[in-house]
C-alpha cells in the first residue's frame, strides 16, 4: 500500500514536471517569438524610416530640379520676351519704312504733277508780258491805222487766251494741293466718301512722275478705261490710295526692267480700268511688264517676300495692301504669266 502510493506521488511529479517542462517550452516559444516580431516590427520600422528618409531627399532633389527648371525656363521667357519686343519693334521699323518711302514717292509725285501746270502758268505770264509790251508799243504808234489796229485785235486775243490757260493751270495746281490735302486729313481710319474714278487716276499719274524721278529716262504709255457709273463709296482713302501706289510702282517697275532688254516693237504700257459690278467696284491694275513666276503668285502677299534685287524693295508693299483691301472686307486678286504680264484687281463691296 505505502509503495503505491509512492508510485502515485512520482507519477503526480513527473506528470506536474512534464506540464512545467512543456508550460517553460511554450514560455520560451513564445518569448522568442515576441522576439522576432519585435525585430521585424523594429526592421520594418528602420526600413519605413530610410524610405522616408529617401523620399524626402528625392522630393529636395526634385524641388531643386524644379527651382532649377523654373529658373531656366524664366529666362528663356524673358530672352523670347526680349526677342519679341526686338522683332516687333523691327516690324514696325520696317511698317514705317515702307509707309516713309510710299509718302516719298507720292511727294515727288506731287510736286511733279503740281510743277507741270505751274510752268504753263509761268510761261503763259512771260508770253502774256511780252505781248502786253508789243501792244503797249503799238498803242504809242497807233495814228488810226487799220492795220495796227487789227494787230492790237490779235493781241488781245492772244492775252485772253492766255489768261484762260494761266487760269485753267492754276486751277488744276490747286486742285491737287487741296485733294493731297484732304487726304492729309483722312490719315488714320477716317472713312469718307470717295470718287475712286479720281483716286485711281490721280494716283497713277503721281506713281508714274515719282518712278521718272528714280529714272529719268523712263517712258510707258498709261491707258485708261474709267466706268463712268462707277459712284462715290465711303473707304479711308488714304489706305487705298497707298494700295494703289503700291501697285502702280510695282507695274511701272515691270516695265521699266522689260524695257531693259531691248525687245523689238515692245512699248511698256500700263492700263487702268474701272469697273461698275452692282454692289461691287473693281479696279484692274494691269502691265505688260516682265510678269510674275506661278511659283511665286501665292507667296507675293506674305511680309518681307519680294521677287525685286536686294535693297530695291523692302517686301511689304503687296502684305500691307493685303491687309488693307482686307480691311475694308474687299479682295485682291492676281493673274500674271511669267515675261508677259501681271494683273492685278482689287474688289471693293458698296452697300
Amino acid at each position: 500500500m505505502h509503495l503505491l502510493d509512492i508510485s502515485l506521488q512520482s507519477r503526480v511529479i513527473i506528470g506536474i514536471s512534464a506540464m512545467v517542462l512543456l508550460f517553460g517550452s511554450f514560455i520560451i516559444v513564445f518569448i522568442a517569438n515576441q522576439r522576432k516580431k519585435l525585430q521585424y516590427h523594429k526592421n520594418l520600422q528602420a526600413i519605413h524610416q530610410q524610405q522616408q528618409q529617401q523620399l524626402i531627399e528625392q522630393n529636395l532633389k526634385l524641388e531643386d530640379r524644379v527651382k532649377e527648371r523654373t529658373t531656366a525656363l524664366q529666362e528663356q521667357k524673358e530672352n523670347l520676351q526680349v526677342a519679341l519686343t526686338n522683332l516687333k519693334a523691327s516690324q514696325l521699323q520696317l511698317v514705317q519704312k515702307e509707309k516713309m518711302a510710299s509718302l516719298g514717292e507720292v511727294a515727288s509725285g506731287i510736286a511733279h504733277e503740281i510743277q507741270n501746270p505751274l510752268n504753263f502758268v509761268n510761261n503763259f505770264s512771260e508770253i502774256t508780258e511780252e505781248l502786253l509790251l508789243e501792244m503797249k508799243e503799238l498803242l504809242a504808234a497807233e495814228n488810226g491805222n487799220v492795220k495796227t489796229t487789227e494787230e492790237i485785235d490779235l493781241l488781245v486775243e492772244d492775252i485772253i487766251e492766255n489768261l484762260k490757260k494761266i487760269n485753267h493751270h492754276g486751277r488744276r495746281a490747286d486742285n491737287i494741293v487741296k485733294n493731297m490735302l484732304q487726304h492729309g486729313r483722312s490719315s488714320g481710319n477716317e472713312i469718307v466718301l470717295t470718287d475712286v474714278n479720281y483716286l485711281a487716276n490721280e494716283y497713277i499719274n503721281l506713281a508714274y512722275h515719282a518712278f521718272k524721278v528714280k529714272d529719268k529716262t523712263f517712258h510707258a504709255v498709261i491707258n485708261t478705261a474709267l466706268d463712268p457709273t462707277l459712284e462715290k463709296i465711303n473707304i479711308i482713302a488714304e489706305d487705298i490710295g497707298r494700295v494703289l501706289m503700291n501697285i502702280y510702282d510695282n507695274a511701272f517697275y515691270a516695265v521699266s526692267e522689260k524695257s531693259k532688254k531691248n525687245e523689238p516693237g515692245y512699248e511698256p504700257t500700263v492700263t487702268l480700268t474701272t469697273k461698275n459690278e452692282g454692289n461691287k467696284i473693281k479696279i484692274i491694275i494691269r502691265d505688260n511688264g516682265v510678269g510674275i513666276a506661278k511659283k511665286y503668285t501665292d507667296k507675293i502677299y506674305q511680309p518681307f517676300f519680294t521677287t525685286k534685287p536686294t535693297g530695291t524693295g523692302t517686301g511689304l508693299g503687296l502684305s500691307l495692301s493685303y491687309d488693307i483691301i482686307k480691311a475694308h472686307q474687299g479682295e485682291i486678286k492676281v493673274d500674271a504669266a511669267e515675261g508677259e504680264f501681271a494683273e492685278f484687281t482689287i474688289e471693293l463691296l458698296y452697300d
